[in-house]
């Protein structure tokens, strides 16, 4: 038998795919959304979901939405964000966190990341602050890996500018033992198939400022005035969550600490294996973050590249996938300024996202690191 047969007889080894909870707690409230008949929009579920959710992390509002990009959207608008303003983002990040400023007709100016987070740089958010008044700064936790809050807060509260997480990555991961999204102005939470919970696809946006999360909701819901007939007297989207995929959403919670405890386990089984090789270190975990570890990521020096571990494991049918590429070395945004010394664009060239599937078993992680391991034999 040739390598490619064994790889096809393998089983698949998932970078991050959904993981139903063993309790069956997801049907539970899917079969009640569907007994009432109340499989439309909105519902007892959404409902329910926006205030668990807001529980579990110690926030006062929440609006369930139709993705994590739509909640961004909205976060922009409720922060004011308007037509020509600038709005400061990390480049290191997926594209959905920076095309919701375009949708507002604003301006992205992208900025660098740091070593010690991976996330935004709180001296290239300076700089930036220097050249530009934007409208709004979003912070993204990438990986499930805290940003810098403490820096970032006194540097938009000097320059009294919203902060938006962008937490998509990273529910349930804490920083100084409070929860990413609970520390800007809003957050961000994304449930799409790949997240550590998932509605298979759907977004929360939270905040504090409970007045602003009800507008939220207005807008989301085609921003349809209290009146008889149909009226709107502001533009409307159709952003808010289906009842039906909230029930998934309500019945995953359950399992989220779970899960955290699982990515956890994951990023240390690899931090060990890894640890007598000198050209793999591992992605920043300080003391004062306490990540989700959404993925667990490396950064390579030396011979053996990215593309060679990527290669390697899909021969194994084993999925992985290289890190972001920095939005500032992406076509669509090339044009928009960038503050920083190219932090973002390193990372991107010497990083590889291994497997890390909440259902991952110690044999399919002894498969993964025999297979890298064996590039440096």
């Amino acid at each position: 038998m040739n390598s490619n047969t064994a790889a096809n007889n393998s089983e698949k080894v998932f970078l991050s795919s959904p993981h139903i909870s063993d309790e069956g707690y997801e049907m539970q409230y899917i079969q009640e959304a569907f007994d009432t008949n109340w499989i439309a929009p909105l519902g007892k579920n959404v409902d329910k979901f926006e205030k668990e959710l807001a529980e579990k992390i110690g926030i006062k509002s929440a609006a369930a939405l139709s993705s994590g990009t739509a909640a961004i959207h909205m976060a922009l608008k409720a922060a004011g964000v308007e037509k020509g303003d600038f709005v400061f983002c990390p480049s290191l990040t997926f594209a959905a966190t920076a095309n919701p400023i375009i949708y507002q007709n604003a301006m992205p100016v992208f900025i660098d990341s740091d070593y010690e987070t991976w996330n935004m740089s709180p001296d290239a958010l300076e700089k930036a602050f220097e050249r530009y008044k934007p409208k709004a700064v979003i912070v993204v936790h990438l990986y499930g890996l805290s940003a810098d809050m403490d820096k970032i807060l006194e540097i938009c509260k000097q320059h009294n500018v919203p902060l938006i997480e962008d937490a998509a990555e990273s529910l349930g991961t804490l920083y100084k033992g409070k929860y990413t999204g609970t520390l800007g102005n809003y957050g961000v939470f994304s449930f799409n198939g790949n997240k550590i919970i998932t509605t298979s696809g759907g977004g929360m946006l939270v905040s504090n400022n409970e007045e602003r999360i009800k507008k939220v909701r207005f807008w989301a819901a085609q921003s349809r005035d209290p009146a008889k007939h149909y009226q709107h007297s502001e533009l409307g989207f159709n952003y808010r969550m289906s009842n039906v995929l909230a029930g998934i959403g309500r019945g995953q919670l359950k399992v989220l600490d779970k899960r955290v405890e699982k990515k956890r386990y994951i990023f240390n089984y690899y931090k060990e294996a890894f640890k007598a090789i000198s050209e793999i270190s591992m992605m920043p975990a300080n003391d004062w973050n306490k990540p989700n570890f959404w993925l667990s990521c490396i950064l390579l020096k030396g011979a053996v590249r990215p593309l060679n571990i990527i290669e390697a494991l899909e021969a194994e049918n084993i999925e992985s996938r290289p890190i972001w590429k920095p939005m500032h070395m992406q076509p669509f945004f090339a044009g928009y300024d960038f503050i920083g010394d190219g932090v973002c664009e390193e990372i991107f060239k010497n990083g590889v996202c291994l497997p890390s599937d909440t259902k991952i078993i110690d044999k399919d992680l002894e498969r993964v690191v025999g297979v890298i391991k064996r590039l440096w034999a």
